[in-house]
């Protein structure tokens, strides 16, 4: 499959005075509804080299990573949720961008730390995506998935130091505390509050796909990310 490399990309700038957020956010809504199965690997030397920026979802089973994708793309069954949590052993690519032409792929990564995956198939998946999420080229942003009402694992953490050198060389990071819906709003504030010291310097996000929580949040931080450059208005973009 050809992926054509997009013209000059855009990113607004919601920090700047006139720059409407909401219409930033249906932009966002809009690009991230084009997704569409790209393609799946069993191991790194199945997936095509790709030069359009790669956004990984990671994260323990059960922590609604399937959800999340879900809900962004506006799709109830782009990514697969398996009743048996971290049998999924794949990655999924699902390219992005309108009129044909991918400018983005979602890269979604198995779940761990499922208690009943065979010992060595949990050794075999946790070196494969260290893998990925170290030498991936093309991997501008990951995003962890978590359940605040558990807080980060010991893989979770393990991840972070996985993931740490490249944070630190400008890749993006972003967690996302899922089922927000199930915790008050001073356990949310307070959650909200220690991820943000661990996340090491990455955006932290509350989310809930029920409530409708930090849909809009997320999608524009992707965008972003997405669309590193910044030479054009939200008006000139909602014309193309």
């Amino acid at each position: 499959m050809t992926i054509n490399t997009p013209s000059p990309a855009i990113k607004p700038k919601p920090d700047l005075p006139g720059v409407d957020t909401k219409a930033e956010a249906v932009i966002a809504s809009g690009w991230l509804h084009t997704a569409k199965f790209l393609t799946t690997a069993p191991q790194l030397h199945f997936l095509p080299a790709l030069d359009v920026p790669e956004i990984a979802f990671v994260g323990r089973s059960n922590a609604g990573k399937s959800t999340c994708i879900n809900t962004l793309t506006q799709q109830k069954q782009l990514a697969f949720a398996s009743k048996k949590p971290g049998r999924t052993q794949h990655i999924n690519l699902f390219s992005l961008g309108k009129q044909g032409v991918t400018d983005a792929v979602l890269a979604d990564l198995p779940g761990y730390g499922y208690a009943a995956v065979p010992k060595q198939d949990k050794i075999r998946w946790q070196q494969v995506m260290a893998n990925y999420l170290v030498t991936r080229e093309n991997l501008k942003a990951i995003v962890l998935m978590c359940d605040p009402r558990h807080g980060l694992t010991e893989l979770d953490e393990i991840l972070l130091d996985v993931v740490r050198p490249r944070v630190e060389e400008g890749l993006k990071f972003l967690v996302i505390l899922t089922k927000a819906d199930k915790l008050t709003r001073a356990e949310q504030t307070k959650a909200l509050s220690i991820m943000k010291l661990q996340a090491g310097g990455g955006e932290v996000r509350l989310f809930s796909a029920t409530k409708r929580q930090g849909i809009d949040e997320v999608s524009r931080l992707l965008w972003q990310w997405a669309h590193p450059v910044a030479d054009q208005t939200v008006a000139d973009i909602a014309i193309v």
